[in-house]
């Protein structure tokens, strides 16, 4: 059946997508050995389920039999208002509903479209939002949605660092879009940098090792949402007021001069969780949480997650206001979040208030963060 490229373009632009390319799978995934490398390096921290899904993220074909190509699909969620004053920083994406959930209808309307499209059937297409075994940000570099950044991320044209990328495998044949600039995307990042570092110079834990090369075990994102235990004690500092997510390397980044305002109908913009103060955070209670953030990805840092950075931020920022809701935490049941209020109750001078929970610390994490100079 014949496919009408530019045709089935536009109706997946129709369903909310900002950007729609098409990629042609002819071999091992653009990035795959990039990414061997950086596993190799452990450079993954302990998220173990990228390397066990490597051999499906180096070939789509392992994940729909057959496959021939790639939609490549972008969502606009930038440049967002600036953060308020005095309040805790939260990644951009994370003050929408959870992309994932959003999003993923759009999918399931755009496999719809590329079956009437394409002449295909449901099983012979499969969709992923960031969760799927698919190298999504290469295979978008490949087919020109954008470039891969110094920032490891990939910067648009047109939106800047602002994109939620998903893709389609698909047994259908499409045409594939040119990358962008003269080089081909296995080749070094920065195809439209330039001599810029901004990206790197700017991240306070050196988590990005070399241009385009992040090593998640100093990342900011990492530490607060993927890291489920004790942050190291080193970087804390670094976190500065940055209590779900960083996005310094994207912010710096001059590509954003051309970032648009986000419209897609795919998004369900949250604001009020910027406007939420630090001490509101530090009493939240699991009821609380619950109701604040249904429906949103910070669900998944969990509370005794939000309540452990919530910790570092008021260290960080001099929040001697917040230090009876810290030293009411050194005696919360989670011992990752006693640790961390111990530890910022020391960081502003108060830790005489601590010495009877000390002396009753049974957990040997806890009770290093007593005996730690800070």
């Amino acid at each position: 059946m014949a496919i009408e490229t530019e045709r089935l373009r536009e109706r997946l632009r129709g369903l909310g997508f900002d950007v729609v390319r098409f990629a042609r799978i002819d071999g091992a995934a653009p990035g795959a050995e990039a990414l061997q490398a950086w596993l190799a390096a452990g450079r993954q921290a302990d998220m173990d389920w990228i390397e066990r899904s490597l051999p499906r993220r180096r070939d789509p074909r392992q994940v729909v039999a057959g496959a021939r190509s790639l939609v490549l699909l972008g969502v606009n969620y930038g440049p967002g208002a600036p953060a308020a004053p005095d309040r805790p920083r939260w990644a951009r994406y994370a003050l929408h509903d959870d992309y994932h959930d959003t999003i993923k209808a759009g999918l399931a309307a755009a496999g719809r479209v590329l079956e009437a499209e394409a002449g295909i059937g449901p099983d012979e297409h499969r969709y992923y939002v960031d969760t799927g075994p698919v190298l999504e940000r290469s295979w978008a570099a490949a087919a020109g949605l954008g470039f891969t950044g110094k920032n490891a991320m990939l910067i648009s044209p047109d939106y800047g660092n602002w994109l939620f990328l998903a893709a389609i495998v698909t047994t259908a044949e499409l045409p594939p879009d040119r990358p962008l600039g003269r080089r081909r995307e296995e080749r070094p990042v920065g195809t439209l940098c330039g001599s810029c570092t901004r990206c790197i110079d700017v991240c306070p834990t050196a988590a990005l090792v070399a241009p385009g090369v992040l090593d998640a075990r100093r990342c900011i994102s990492y530490q607060t949402i993927e890291n489920k235990g004790v942050i190291p004690r080193e970087l804390r500092p670094a976190i500065g007021d940055l209590i779900y997510g960083c996005d310094l390397c994207a912010e710096v980044c001059p590509w954003n001069r051309f970032a648009q305002a986000a419209r897609s109908g795919l998004l369900r913009p949250r604001p009020e969780i910027a406007q939420l103060t630090l001490p509101e955070i530090l009493r939240l209670t699991p009821e609380r949480f619950a109701a604040t953030f249904k429906g949103t990805a910070i669900k998944r840092v969990k509370l005794r997650g939000l309540l452990r950075n919530a910790c570092i931020v008021a260290a960080n920022t001099n929040r001697t206001d917040c230090l009876d809701d810290l030293v009411a935490l050194t005696a919360q049941a989670e011992p990752v979040v006693r640790a961390h209020a111990v530890w910022a109750v020391r960081r502003l001078g108060a830790g005489d208030r601590l010495q009877a929970q000390a002396e009753a610390e049974s957990d040997p994490v806890v009770r290093e963060e007593y005996r730690t100079p800070v």
